[in-house]
């Protein structure tokens, strides 16, 4: 190649590269890599602290994280809920932003029973909220719509079903579930939050 064609390739690869640089930041979630959803969040109806109705409508728009825990729980669920502060804690102040945190023991978990176990995690429930319900339908929600337990885990008796599960499930503003961690890993829990940063620059997709 001539003198004159490396200059003409120089001079043409600087302005691919200021182009793709001036689409990174013009265009929001254009530099985000895509990712395939690992599914979608079903339609619901559940109960908050408050006693106020909560369904997937109240989240359209939103990132948010998805967990199950119980109040009662000595196990996983302080040392699962002290790694969620983090992600409370890097996002309080972001609208777009929620947790939502389902128990897996409703009938011990009442709204009263919520309410207090809220107020003594002093958030703002706002921004996360605590909800309980009908048994199948939390169990449902785990297992089909977050995928953050085996449904084969399902007996025919819900009654002797008990989920008891340290995933977590991140999903994007049209409801797709984008990411599943490990809610008790500090290395997965920081992974999480990067994630929601960047699908929070991504515009919502019509459907």
């Amino acid at each position: 190649m001539t003198k004159k064609g490396w200059i003409y390739l120089g001079f043409f690869s600087v302005l691919i590269g200021l182009f793709y640089f001036l689409l990174t930041q013009l265009i929001p979630g254009y530099s985000t890599p895509k990712v395939t959803p690992v599914s979608y969040v079903r339609p619901f109806r559940f109960t908050d602290q408050d006693g106020r109705l909560v369904t997937e409508q109240d989240f359209l728009g939103k990132v948010y994280v998805s967990e199950f825990f119980f109040t009662t729980c000595k196990g996983i669920c302080p040392r699962m809920n002290n790694n969620m502060r983090t992600v409370y804690e890097a996002f309080k102040d972001e609208p777009n932003f929620k947790i939502i945190s389902h128990t897996c023991d409703p009938e011990t978990d009442s709204v009263p029973q919520l309410k207090k176990y809220s107020d003594s995690m002093k958030v703002d429930t706002r921004k996360w909220v605590f909800v309980t319900g009908r048994k199948d339908s939390l169990y449902t929600a785990a297992r089909v719509s977050y995928t953050i337990d085996d449904p084969a885990n399902n007996p025919a008796n819900i009654d002797d079903d008990f989920l008891h599960t340290q995933f977590w499930a991140l999903v994007d503003q049209n409801g797709d579930v984008r990411k599943v961690i490990d809610g008790l890993k500090q290395s997965e829990v920081n992974e999480l939050i990067d994630a929601a940063r960047n699908f929070l620059k991504e515009p919502p997709l019509k459907k």
